[in-house]
């Protein structure tokens, strides 16, 4: 579970929810922060924590949380308008699927904020993964061995 697959796969499941079949896409999805020029609606993701946990030999348990920022097209009607995004991102990322991946990372622990007319939306992927084998191969030992 690699974090950068982790966003490119939330940044697929937005433009797919948000972003259907449109030539010009009207919502932006960026990992980047943006000083200037922010163009709204947009989303900002990003993660903010990341945990790794030896189980059983070359087993680990990883675990990151995302943050999905919205920024709302409205400036003053925006509540409505980040309630229903939050009620999308529900169910949009709820199973993203990494590129290369054959089975979908469920999404949990998911909820969301609104502070000063931005939308937080929380996520965490965990999973586990096994470290790569590798094994020393020694060289030829020769040895001696007599009776005296």
């Amino acid at each position: 579970m690699i974090v950068n697959d982790i966003i490119s796969a939330i940044s697929i499941a937005l433009n797919a929810e948000f972003n259907p079949e449109v030539e010009e896409a009207r919502y932006e999805v960026t990992a980047e922060e943006i000083k200037q020029g922010l163009q709204e609606p947009c989303f900002f993701i990003k993660c903010i924590n990341r945990a790794h946990e030896q189980f059983l030999s070359r087993r680990y348990h990883q675990g990151s949380q995302f943050v999905i920022q919205y920024f709302p097209e409205s400036s003053t009607g925006y509540e409505a308008e980040c309630n229903d995004v939050a009620d999308r991102l529900t169910w949009c990322l709820e199973y993203i699927t990494c590129v290369g991946d054959t089975r979908p990372i469920r999404g949990t622990g998911m909820h969301a904020e609104v502070n000063d007319g931005v939308l937080s939306f929380f996520v965490n992927y965990d999973g586990f993964v096994l470290k790569p084998y590798s094994e020393v191969v020694m060289e030829t030992l020769e040895s001696a061995v007599g009776t005296e």
